[in-house]
């Protein structure tokens, strides 16, 4: 059996940041949940971060990265590495099963409890099982039309991957950071 909190989108595009979820989540082939929040602002709304994965395995990495982020006084890129360093080497977080997506309007990360600290060369993060329909339509869209949003463009984008991905809905959340 398996449980999935699906798609998350991010993206920093005009000095602006933005994340989107789906609200789908899964119990091997049966959807228990259309409304799903996978996405969290955090230090006092300046960073965003959406989860793939179990979601209580989820919560537990949120709650570390917040402390991370409030240990190195909201140095994002420090405090990813440093969540990445102890989620690796803890033999409790190790067990963990969920990738986490963050962003400030600066660094966008993918952060996994195999030491992933994936700073993209583009500025867009696509996790979950729709990720890669989320990334190509973003990076798409971003080419075609880079007078865009970050708040349009992973609407969009999200859209178009739940046209495609059977695990991801047509419920998304959108978070921006200004």
């Amino acid at each position: 059996m398996h449980t999935r909190s699906t798609t998350i989108l991010g993206l920093i595009h005009k000095e602006q940041a933005a994340m989107a979820g789906d609200g789908q989540v899964t119990f091997d082939d049966t959807v228990l949940k259309n409304n799903a929040v996978k996405i969290r602002k955090m230090s006092d709304d300046r960073i965003l971060a959406g989860f793939a994965g179990t979601a209580a395995d989820a919560l537990a990495l949120y709650e570390l990265l917040e402390k991370k982020i409030d240990e190195y006084s909201g140095n994002l890129p420090r405090a990813a590495v440093e969540l990445a360093k102890e989620w690796r080497t803890d033999k409790m977080l190790q067990k963990l099963e969920a990738v986490i997506a963050v962003t400030d309007k600066e660094h966008i990360f993918l952060l996994s409890g195999t030491g992933d600290v994936i700073e993209p060369d583009d500025g867009i993060i696509a996790i979950g099982s729709g990720g890669p329909f989320a990334l190509a339509a973003a990076r798409a869209l971003l080419t075609a039309n880079p007078k865009m949003t970050a708040e349009k463009i992973v609407r969009q984008a999200m859209t178009i991957a739940a046209d495609i991905c059977i695990y991801t809905n047509h419920n998304i959340k959108v978070e921006t950071l200004q």
